[in-house]
């Protein structure tokens, strides 16, 4: 433990929590801690456990430390530490729900969620901050809590947990495919029939490493999307999407992998003609469903399809 952890054990804005080990038989000190701090991640239980914010009888804790029978474990949680380039800033929200536990979102195309090197500001987290100044620090930093991320271009449906306790129960409903999502997308061509399921494990693209792709070589995860039709276009269809899983670039992937691309995907279409310029692929975040993290009562929200997917399916439909 550094001496720096070991002056603020206990003190100043965080929280000391006492507890005593009550069971019979041994059990690891990360895993009881995240038992008895459901709304903390065990990555992050262990966090503050190597930083020496975690005592076993007065002693620092490891996480394979073995609790015994009235062993006595304090843990102190500190107050959350700001990053110094994340700032509030002002942006309208499209608001499809919101109270004190979590916000759904209709995210416009051209707005990436979170920052990154070289793209610190104007991000969705940004605007967040700015709606909601008394947003609590989760996973250890001044944060909104990001359940589920949309690519830049993609529009519609995005939940973020407004606690630690809301974030790892929405997580969960997600992981355990609980939480529904569905999106819409124009894609190239016409599959044969009405509906299908795409099993295929995702990866880095072996040759370009700034895109993913179906792999075979055991490097990929499990990815699996069920696609039903919607509308034929001509040469084009519109399908709608219920993921079992939320790989990145998921659908796109999945549909260049079976020869239907979405239209005007950058990464995953050849470059066609259009009837209309579109800011990047016609894929939107139609309908959302979960179970409140607090009451448990069944929430569905659905974003409207954005003007410009609008006016592609006009578009196409006068071509037929």
């Amino acid at each position: 433990m550094s001496a720096d952890s070991e002056d603020r054990f206990g003190q100043g804005d965080g929280e000391l929590l006492t507890l005593t080990y009550p069971k019979p038989l041994p059990m690891r000190l990360d895993r009881w801690l995240v038992a008895q701090r459901p709304e903390q991640s065990r990555a992050r239980i262990q966090k503050l456990i190597d930083a020496g914010y975690v005592r076993v009888n007065g002693t620092t804790g490891r996480a394979k430390t073995p609790l015994r029978p009235g062993d006595q474990v304090q843990l102190w949680m500190p107050p959350p530490e700001p990053l110094p380039y994340l700032v509030p800033q002002a942006m309208p929200l499209d608001v499809l729900f919101e109270d004190g536990h979590l916000i759904v979102l209709n995210k416009p195309a051209g707005l990436t969620v979170h920052p990154a090197p070289g793209n610190r500001d104007g991000t969705l987290v940004n605007g967040l901050l700015h709606h909601c100044p008394d947003l609590p620090g989760i996973g250890g930093e001044m944060r909104p809590g990001i359940v589920h991320r949309l690519d830049k271009d993609t529009t519609g449906c995005i939940v973020v947990a407004k606690s630690q306790e809301a974030l790892v129960k929405l997580q969960v409903q997600i992981q355990r495919r609980i939480a529904s999502r569905e999106y819409l997308a124009v894609v190239h061509g016409q599959p044969a029939a009405e509906r299908g399921t795409i099993v295929g494990a995702i990866g880095r693209h072996p040759v370009d490493r700034k895109k993913y792709a179906v792999v075979h070589d055991g490097t990929g995860r499990h990815a699996c999307t069920h696609w039903t039709l919607v509308e034929r276009l001509g040469d084009y269809a519109m399908l709608r999407f219920k993921l079992d899983t939320g790989r990145t670039h998921q659908i796109r992937v999945h549909c260049a992998h079976i020869g239907h691309p979405i239209v005007g995907d950058p990464a995953y279409s050849r470059c066609r003609r259009l009837p209309i310029e579109l800011p990047g692929q016609a894929l939107h975040a139609v309908q959302l469903g979960l179970d409140h993290p607090v009451t448990g009562e069944r929430l569905v929200c659905e974003a409207p399809l954005p003007e410009v997917f609008e006016k592609l399916l006009v578009a196409l439909r006068r071509r037929l």
